[in-house]
């Protein structure tokens, strides 16, 4: 196994995971639970390569993506915020819709070659023996774009004012709103912000990681390992993105180990015995059903660190809140 290569793909992977994760994160943080990230992926990844087809320019392909799964995002807070339905149902449901859209949107593209986001490497850093190639060499712009996104994020969240006051009605609402800080509208921002993120996730996989539009398998649950990233991580940026990273590098190494008839002198069980090497790639998703299934729990969402009001529906002037 060449671990420069396994290590160099993680981190275009991760990227993804890492754009979709941190949208989540943004919007949980202020109360809503999105279960819509796959649905808005898709959508993001569809209206992406189809503008970018169309106008000739990849950025302006990107940019539409964002601000289509954006405004995707907005039904679901128009339906949680303002009408205080269950945000599960309502995420779910949005995954449908968001799929049903770019499958729809997105019939004849297969086979397309729209202008891409170039790949470049960064001068002098990408000499470093061993770190250059991994970390600085023939990346799409998105990876380093990524790598500043992250710590950002967390500084955003933690260290300034409206990071202040998106904590503040993720955790107490009430208690933000006699502070005079708009819970509605704090919600529907960051509601919109994570779906533009996913968006971006999606429009990455589309014009950059895996370039084409191959309809539903564009994504290949991607979000909905996204979603499970945000509890692993405890709604923190930093280990979204390192979380996300790690994911992106152990599946290129399953795809890899699956290879050769021959692992280090020895016959390689994952090449004599498929359905192993299957078993391995489901693992992740497992993970990500285990993660689904302790967020769903009020008191393992308390230990983890999750914000208090995540799911909650606000009504002003209610007790409880």
């Amino acid at each position: 196994m060449n671990f420069e290569i396994i290590l160099h793909s993680g981190l275009a992977t991760g990227t993804i995971l890492l754009f979709a994760g941190i949208g989540a994160i943004f919007a949980e943080r202020s109360g809503i639970l999105n279960l819509g990230v796959e649905g808005m992926m898709l959508l993001g990844a569809m209206a992406g390569f189809s503008v970018s087809l169309s106008s000739g320019n990849a950025w302006v392909g990107l940019l539409v993506a964002m601000f289509a799964a954006g405004i995707l995002s907005l039904a679901h807070g128009l339906v949680t915020i303002h009408f205080q339905a269950d945000q599960v149902v309502s995420g779910l449901s949005l995954t449908f819709l968001g799929t049903g859209l770019a499958l729809v949107l997105g019939e004849g593209l297969t086979g397309q070659n729209p202008p891409l986001i170039p790949d470049v490497s960064i001068p002098l850093l990408s000499q470093i023996p061993f770190i250059g190639p991994v970390f600085f060499e023939n990346h799409s712009i998105l990876v380093f774009v990524g790598y500043l996104f992250a710590p950002l994020s967390w500084y955003y969240i933690h260290k300034t004012r409206p990071g202040m006051h998106l904590r503040a009605v993720g955790q107490k609402p009430s208690a933000a709103d006699t502070m005079g800080i708009s819970v509605y509208g704090v919600r529907y921002f960051y509601t919109f912000v994570g779906g533009c993120l996913a968006g971006l996730a999606g429009a990455t996989i589309s014009l950059s990681v895996s370039p084409g539009w191959y309809s539903s398998q564009t994504t290949s649950g991607q979000g909905w390992i996204a979603i499970a990233l945000v509890i692993f991580a405890q709604w923190n940026p930093l280990r979204a993105a390192l979380g996300g990273y790690l994911f992106g590098a152990i599946r290129r190494g399953i795809l890899d180990l699956q290879g050769p008839a021959l692992l280090f002198g020895f016959a390689n069980p994952l090449y004599v015995n498929s359905n192993l090497g299957f078993f391995l790639q489901m693992t992740p998703f497992l993970l990500t059903i285990v993660a689904l299934v302790m967020g769903s729990r009020a008191a393992a969402r308390k230990r983890l660190g999750s914000p208090a009001a995540l799911g909650v529906p606000y009504v002003r002037g209610e007790r409880g809140h």
